[in-house]
Formats: structure tokens, sequence, C-alpha cells
């Protein structure tokens, strides 16, 4: 396989930093390019009697998409090491946002890390990893939390 085009989605975790590690060690081998996407989870806006979003709603998106920017380009400093990084994030749920991101971009792989939840936990809210595997039109690599990659 030739992955000449990696995403790599990020979020202020450990297992994120990990996947994030794996993917650029895997570009500088494959001599891809890399896009780190991070999805901004949608919050449930409060609509005033005019229907109108609340003025709350609008700042909390405007500071959540300056901290998507502020953690991608963290990430860019700490692993890219030269390798050409695009930056991708928008407002989505995790799963369907990455699916969606990787088939604009066209990525050859994506690169997701995984927290290993199991259990109660997992059933009730499921896992973003095993969706994106199992709806992704390319290959995905999880990079477990439990990974020695440090």
């Amino acid at each position: 396989m030739n992955f000449k085009k990696i995403l790599i989605a990020v979020d202020n975790s450990t297992c994120s930093e990990k996947a994030a590690k794996a993917g650029y060690e895997m570009a500088e081998k494959f001599g891809s390019e890399v896009a780190l996407v991070n999805i901004i989870e949608p919050i449930p806006a409060n609509v005033n009697p005019d229907l109108t979003l609340a003025p709350v709603f609008l700042e909390t998106y405007d500071n959540s998409e300056e901290n998507s920017n502020i953690l991608l380009k963290e990430v860019e400093n700490k692993f890219a090491n030269g390798i050409k990084t695009t930056y991708l994030s928008v407002v989505d749920t995790a799963a369907h946002g990455i699916i969606q991101q990787s088939d604009e971009w066209g990525s050859d792989l994506i690169v997701i890390g995984t927290y290993g939840r199991t259990g109660l936990y997992h059933f009730l809210m499921g896992s973003v990893a095993e969706h994106v595997a199992r709806k992704s039109a390319c290959p995905v690599l999880i990079i477990p939390n439990k990974s020695d990659l440090d």
C-alpha cells in the first residue's frame, strides 16, 4: 500500500498524541503529506424567543475554533519534522466529522487513537475509532492508548 495522504485525528488527549506520533512516523517513511483533523463537537444552542442563537453559544464556538487551531499547531510543532501539514477543523460529531474530512481531503489512511474503554461505558458510548474503521472508505490505523510509542 502506498499512503500519500495520511489523516491524523487529534484531540487534547494522550491517546491522540500517540496517534499523532505514529501517523507522522508513517508519513516520514512513506513520504506522505499529513492532515491533522480536530472535530469541534456541537454545543446545544440556546434559542432566544425571537429564534436567534444566544450570544453565549457564538462566543463558545469562536473560542472552540481558536482552541482547535492552537491544538493543531502544537501537534504539528511537536511531531511534523518538516512534513507538509494541512489543518482541518470542523463542527460535527467526532466519527462523522473524521470520515467526512477524510473523504473530502482524499486521504489514503486515517490514524486515530483509542481510549480502550470497555464494559458498560463502551456499550453506552460506543467507540469513535470503531465507527470510523467501519464507515471509512480508506484503511484506518487504530493506536491503542496502552501503546508504548513514548
